[in-house]
């Protein structure tokens, strides 16, 4: 049966767990020697990185290239958004549809597993540490939205001369004139022809850096400034099928991020394909129904590879393989394996994918 593709959320990036919990489980007799666990399904999540820019107009910005040489002012107040990098990662989550019960034989020397708190399997007579078996699912958790240039600086000293000036012609051409006195005594003061040197090095470093931010403040003025702040979006989704320029989200250079069907936006694209063919019998409905029926012992997940690419205004922004359980199948180990009394087999899991990562014996 096929699925439609699942979209989760789209929301401002939140933190993340650092490391996932795990509990330990016992077969014992009050369990009748079964531990219940679920095998997972993938979800992608992928997270785009949006930079905001914030530009405003100085109230002298026709002057600038006349006063201060400065072409490219800015000339009026504008808010745009940029996409940014891209990245793709697999999160397991548990799959209802496929729960099992490991049965143990009664007698075997204290069976017992490690599931995750949605009972996602881990190992089997096996301890587990997710500080140093599992790789995290998702790429890490940027810092809250923050600005790239700070806008709230103090404003400039304005001289007499400026304040009492009766015109913006008047006034731009007076802030020229005490940026111009302002490089003057930089330059003075660091080629030591000042009349009044600053008395020490760490002196000289306040002096200068005052000067400097004099500078900047004033000649904001005439060409205007300029704010970034970069967020992170993550839009979740389960794919049961191939996608073909499924539209994950679009894109506005005036509003940033917006839903799929507001058409504001240009739309950014996800195509998925399935790499590895599942065995012969196992695409089969009424094969896999009976080979589901009759597993025994431990049952595992093989995930398929599949080939993404996200593209936006036909060009690619993210390609990248990954492995999908929706695009696998499912095998299982055999009972005999852990009847072992005197040395029980230890099986360690991916709870990512429910593939196994090593058996030692």
């Amino acid at each position: 049966m096929k699925y439609p593709i699942c979209i989760l959320c789209l929301l401002l990036c939140l933190p993340l767990a650092a490391q996932t919990k795990v509990t330990k489980k016992i077969a014992a007799r009050g369990n009748e020697f079964g531990i219940t666990y679920s095998l997972p399904k993938t979800s992608l999540v992928i997270q785009a990185e949006v930079i905001k820019t914030v530009t405003k107009a100085g109230p002298y910005y026709r002057y600038a290239e006349k006063y201060l040489g400065v072409k490219n002012a800015v000339g009026e107040d504008k808010t745009s958004f940029r996409l940014g990098r891209l990245t793709l990662a697999g999160k397991g989550i548990p799959d209802a549809e496929n729960t099992y019960i490991a049965e143990f034989k009664p007698g075997t020397t204290a069976p017992y597993a490690y599931l995750t708190e949605d009972g996602l399997i881990c190992t089997i007579n096996a301890d587990y540490d997710p500080s140093e078996n599992e790789k995290q699912p998702l790429p890490p958790t940027p810092s809250p939205p923050s600005p790239e240039e700070d806008d709230h600086e103090s404003p400039p000293a304005f001289s007499e001369e400026l304040l009492m000036a009766g015109s913006v012609a008047r006034q731009a051409e007076v802030a020229a004139k005490q940026i111009y006195r302002i490089r003057e005594s930089r330059l003075n003061i660091l080629t030591g022809e000042a009349d009044n040197l600053p008395p020490d090095g760490e002196a000289m470093k306040v002096v200068i850096r005052e000067l400097d931010r004099q500078e900047k403040a004033l000649t904001a003025l005439f060409t205007g400034t300029s704010v970034r702040e970069t967020s992170s979006y993550d839009l979740t989704l389960i794919p049961y099928e191939n996608l073909e320029r499924e539209v994950l989200f679009r894109f506005s250079e005036r509003l940033g991020i917006v839903d799929a069907d507001d058409l504001s936006g240009a739309p950014v694209y996800l195509s998925l394909k399935a790499l590895d063919p599942p065995p012969v019998g196992i695409t089969d409905p009424k094969e896999a129904a009976r080979k589901e029926k009759a597993r025994k012992g431990i049952v595992y997940n093989v995930p398929g590879k599949a080939g993404v690419e996200i593209q936006m205004n036909r060009q690619s922004l993210l390609k990248a393989e990954i492995p999908v359980v929706q695009f696998g199948y499912r095998e299982n180990l055999a009972p005999a394996l852990f009847e072992d009394k005197k040395k029980p087999v230890r099986v360690y899991f991916y709870p990512e994918t429910g593939a196994i990562r090593q058996i030692i014996q």
